[in-house]
């Protein structure tokens, strides 16, 4: 029996399948990542356009908070033509340094003031522009001539230079003979709504000329004797 036993060996353990290990991966290693492309061109591109839209924001705020309201001029006019207020208009305009701009609170004074030089409608206007005193009748008599249809040629503007005549062939005290000049090179001031007394159909005319002119012109305007002939490259105003 002693035999039997001694054929195994003491301690000794049947043999068991074992499955393979799995490795495993190092505590320290981490999933591969996909690497960003960078672009600094586009970077800095990017931070012009915002740097450059905050800029241009900041300069309309600006200009916008620097506006004023000056005059427009609406009408042709002449050159020694009291300014009607009539012929000025509000505008918004932004501040320009270096351009003196008439401000709309001055536009009452404006109108008792005389255009320094023929203004053109549509312009902004501005103190050179304006003349506190007539140039134009400097040293001359103002004469006012009630004139109708026939009397004036269309388009009269103040600033024109004309010629007076007299034109009617009735018997009368005044000086002249028809068709004779009374008066050279008078300038135009002012066109207007006619006198109380005149009829509706007559404009008024307000001219500067020679003193030495004056009676007879006057005589012959309060019977409707005179006619205006404008001279040649005055017929825009302002030429002198």
């Amino acid at each position: 029996m002693s035999g039997d036993r001694g054929t195994l060996t003491r301690g000794a353990r049947p043999a068991r399948d074992k499955a393979p290990r799995r490795p495993t991966a190092p505590g320290s290693r981490r999933p591969p990542q996909v690497a960003r492309e960078r672009r600094p061109a586009l970077a800095a591109l990017a931070l012009l356009l915002i740097v450059g839209g905050a800029l241009g924001a900041a300069y309309l705020v600006l200009q916008n908070g620097h506006r004023v309201a000056a005059i427009e001029v609406t009408q042709q006019l002449g050159a020694g033509q009291q300014i009607p207020l009539g012929a000025l208009r509000e505008v918004d305009i932004a501040v320009t340094d270096g351009i003196g701009y008439v401000p709309w609170s001055e536009a009452g004074q404006v109108s008792r003031f005389y255009a320094a030089s023929a203004i053109p409608p549509g312009t902004l206007l501005t103190s050179s522009m304006v003349a506190k005193v007539n140039g134009l009748a400097n040293g001359k008599s103002v004469v006012g001539l009630a004139l109708k249809d026939g009397q004036l040629p269309d388009g009269l503007q103040a600033g024109d230079h004309v010629n007076l005549y007299q034109v009617s062939d009735a018997s009368q005290s005044c000086p002249g003979t028809p068709g004779s000049l009374l008066a050279s090179n008078a300038v135009v001031l002012g066109i207007g709504a006619p006198p109380a007394a005149a009829s509706a159909s007559a404009v008024d005319v307000r001219v500067a000329l020679d003193p030495a002119a004056a009676g007879a012109v006057t005589c012959n305007a309060a019977n409707s004797n005179v006619a205006v002939a404008v001279l040649p490259g005055s017929a825009t105003g302002g030429t002198g």
